[in-house]
């Protein structure tokens, strides 16, 4: 698999990276017990590392640390630690009334928990998972430094901020010597989801910040299996009780459009859907590697199978155009709208 620069930084990363939001799920998705779960997890990881996939990310919240602790036991036994570039996050906390927690000290308290599931001394790249709004920001940002510092981390990034959120973080990383510079930054971003190519996009581009984008096959609707009439398939996301809302922003009648334009590009080209949008996703300007959370390492195979797919011209403009997102002032100059 190809290899790419996460932001403007030396570490190298595959071009599709492993999400592991899945690995942990009790119900719904992700059936049966541990036994079971650990040997998905392992038959996912072995499938990627196979297709020559490095990066691999996950969070202290995924199954209240269970993705981690998975990823931890399957490290050297099945596949070398020095073969992965592993990619963490803290921040998410379950507690109704502050969802968020980045101030310092728990931060760093949730990086030395992670390194434990995780059975490693180090990870390579460690998120910010959202934006406190409570915390003053340079406390958040100097706990990345000291994560780096210390060798606990490799790099750092954050995860769904915003336009303003973003560059302000990025800068202040820049402003001064000894502050680590924010290498990526995760956010949703697909056909379905392109809202990010307002704000975040420039500035990340401007700032040197890699964009590692979630979700990248619209929650699983971009692969056609919620076209056909009548309920959701059987063991989709749109079916569980749990999940069904998920999904179900990206189930309306713009949305249809969309999944019926990539349906008729993956027709023209003899392929399945998911490969089409995934490519196209995985070559928007900015963009680093996609995270895909397969269900199976099936779907999992599907989806990298992908490597080797560069899509025509007028395919991805066909695709840009049914998708485009709606741009008012001031996100464009008012003299281009």
């Amino acid at each position: 698999m190809e290899l790419r620069q996460l932001g403007r930084t030396g570490l190298r990363v595959s071009r599709i990276g492993l999400g592991t939001l899945n690995w942990a799920r009790a119900g719904g998705e992700q059936a049966g017990g541990p036994d079971s779960r650990e040997q998905n997890a392992a038959d996912q990881l072995k499938t990627f590392w196979e297709a020559g996939g490095t990066l691999v990310d996950t969070a202290d919240v995924y199954g209240d640390g269970e993705a981690e602790y998975l990823l931890g036991r399957l490290l050297d036994g099945l596949v070398a630690r020095r073969d992965l570039v592993i990619a963490t996050k803290a921040g998410s906390v379950p507690d109704p009334e502050r969802r968020v927690d980045c101030s310092r000290g728990h931060l760093l308290a949730a990086l030395d928990a992670s390194l434990a599931r995780l059975g490693t001394d180090h990870v390579d790249l460690w998120q910010v998972h959202a934006f406190d709004p409570y915390t003053p920001l340079e406390e958040t940002l100097h706990a990345l430094d000291t994560a780096v510092a210390s060798g606990r981390a490799r790099y750092a990034g954050v995860t769904g901020f915003c336009g303003w959120q973003l560059a302000k973080a990025a800068t202040w990383q820049l402003a001064a010597p000894g502050r680590t510079p924010l290498a990526g930054a995760q956010l949703e971003y697909s056909l379905l989801q392109r809202g990010l190519e307002r704000e975040v996009l420039p500035a990340a581009l401007d700032l040197g910040v890699g964009l590692l984008p979630s979700s990248p096959l619209g929650r699983g609707v971009l692969t056609g299996k919620y076209r056909q009439p009548g309920p959701p398939p059987a063991g989709s996301r749109g079916a569980s009780e749990r999940m069904a809302g998920f999904v179900a922003p990206y189930l309306d009648e713009a949305a249809g459009r969309i999944v019926d334009a990539v349906a008729t590009a993956a027709d023209g080209l003899a392929l399945p859907p998911l490969q089409v949008a995934l490519a196209w996703v995985r070559d928007r300007p900015g963009v680093v590697a996609p995270l895909v959370g397969a269900r199976t390492a099936q779907q999992l195979a599907a989806a990298l199978s992908v490597e080797g797919l560069s899509l025509p011209e007028e395919i991805r403009a066909a695709l840009d155009d049914v998708s485009a997102p709606v741009h008012h002032y001031p996100d464009h100059d008012w003299s281009e709208l």
